[in-house]
């Protein structure tokens, strides 16, 4: 979020409305659609592990497109194209696109929805989850735990109990969560 999105802000500590205003802002600088702020439903916040180069704070948010045309500048966006989440996992295993894994994370999620109302109306029932993901390396890649996870206080990734986790292998990339939400 840059400065600017806490302007208008009510509450200066508002992290939550100024993560809306950057929504709004970078869909419009960077894909040149627009998005109304009040149609944005807050998903997830996912904060890059400690000790990464580096490091992000994103906010995901979901809302229903409208009619607007995706504009690439080759800037931000050096191409573009709709497709289902599904779809998108399946071009990441076969190696054509790639994805960040709070992308993977959050498209895994979306792919177990019928349409676009069905997504939003489960994401609206949802509480808003903060990821912290702890980074560990394994045989053959790597693995994020996430608060819930058994392992995730020390790092033991064969800690029997709840999973919440991605793996990130090089044969390829699951997300297992065995615990609620």
């Amino acid at each position: 979020m840059d400065p600017q999105d806490y302007g208008g802000v009510a509450d200066p500590t508002d992290a939550m409305a100024a993560a809306r205003n950057a929504a709004v802002r970078e869909a419009l600088e960077e894909a040149g659609v627009t998005i109304i702020r009040e149609g944005l439903i807050a998903l997830s916040r996912w904060v890059t592990p400690v000790g990464l180069p580096k490091r992000f704070d994103t906010w995901f948010f979901a809302a229903r497109a409208l009619d607007e045309r995706v504009q690439v500048d080759g800037s931000e966006i050096h191409e573009h194209r709709w497709m289902r989440p599904e779809v998108a996992l399946a071009a990441q295993r076969s190696g054509e696109i790639e994805l960040p894994p709070p992308t993977f994370v959050t498209l895994t999620g979306l792919a177990a929805h019928r349409n676009v109302s069905a997504a939003l109306e489960s994401i609206a029932a949802q509480p808003f989850e903060t990821f912290e993901p702890r980074l560990h390396m394994m045989p053959g890649g790597a693995c994020t735990l996430y608060a819930d996870d058994a392992g995730y206080e020390d790092g033991d990734v064969d800690r029997p109990g709840p999973r919440h986790r991605l793996v990130m292998l090089e044969s390829g990339w699951r997300y297992e969560r065995t615990v609620a939400g």
